[in-house]
């Protein structure tokens, strides 16, 4: 299972407006700032300001903010936007193979394993806001993210 160039990079242009001690950036600021060419962080941010995360303002004090504070912005969200689920329900109908409907549709062992997975994604990723990946929040995300066994391994309660 992979994520997206797409999904990563999209992500990283609405943290650096949100990081912004401005509140805006603009296409140069944040191409020069991740390593990304001008056309493709344009790209990424008409996703952005489509999938209303962001608002673009033209001029000379122009750039893009963020459209909602970043509590209220679900990393989820975010991912759906720039390359969809990981799995969704019309995967079956799209990759029905030669047929015209897939010959596995009432007895797939498959399916029931791919919709636990994105159930457990979905989960995890409506559970972290933009604001969590924001600085000094990743030790909240370390934590909020951390299994039973985690916490105490940190905790120093468990000795191997």
């Amino acid at each position: 299972m992979k994520f997206s160039a797409q999904e990563e990079y999209g992500l990283r242009c609405l943290l650096q407006i949100a990081n912004s001690p401005t509140g805006s950036r603009t296409i140069p600021e944040i191409s020069e700032a991740e390593g990304l060419s001008q056309a493709h962080v344009a790209k990424l941010l008409m996703i952005l300001r489509r999938a209303e995360f962001i608002n673009s303002t033209r001029g000379q004090a122009g750039g893009y903010a963020l459209a909602r504070t970043p509590a209220e912005i679900k990393i989820a969200e975010v991912l759906a936007s720039l390359g969809g689920k990981l799995f969704d329900d019309e995967f079956c109908t799209k990759h029905a193979t030669t047929l015209e409907i897939c010959s596995r549709s009432a007895d797939c062992a498959v399916r029931g394993l791919w919709q636990m997975i994105q159930q457990s994604v979905d989960t995890a990723l409506f559970t972290v806001s933009l604001a969590d990946l924001l600085p000094g929040a990743g030790q909240r995300i370390a934590i909020q993210m951390a299994t039973p066994t985690d916490r105490r391994m940190k905790a120093g309660v468990l000795n191997d």
